[in-house]
């Protein structure tokens, strides 16, 4: 394994770390908090890192059915950060998370697990 591909893995863990932190108290608390800011828009600057660290590493570019389930739930995370924080501007930090993006944040976080894993597999199956 390259040596981008092998920054990009281990940056993809602390994304990984930091998603779960961020998500995880959401879906318990349903309060958009400081931890679920923080966690949530360092794990979306992680994925971008990693995801451009594994594109400068890929032999195979960056249109492969990994990368395109990827590039989906980075987006997929991405706009749920810039959803909560807009819920966070308007109704401030500690308000109640709306029931809708409580279930978004869910999902995308559920379809990010899964690119997640599938990254995982196609490695181990090599």
């Amino acid at each position: 394994m390259n040596t981008f591909l092998q920054l990009g893995t281990s940056i993809v863990v602390l994304a990984l770390i930091s998603y779960s932190i961020a998500i995880i108290t959401e879906q318990r608390k349903k309060v958009i908090n400081k931890i679920v800011l923080i966690f949530l828009s360092l794990g979306v600057c992680l994925d971008i890192t990693a995801t451009i660290f594994m594109i400068l590493g890929s032999s195979k570019g960056a249109l492969t059915t990994h990368g395109i389930i990827g590039y989906s739930s980075l987006l997929g995370m991405a706009i749920d950060a810039i959803l909560i924080w807009r819920q966070k501007s308007k109704k401030g930090i500690n308000s109640n998370v709306p029931n809708g993006l409580h279930i978004y944040s869910r999902y995308a976080y559920i379809w990010w697990i899964i690119a997640f894993l599938t990254g995982g597999l196609l490695v181990a199956l090599r």
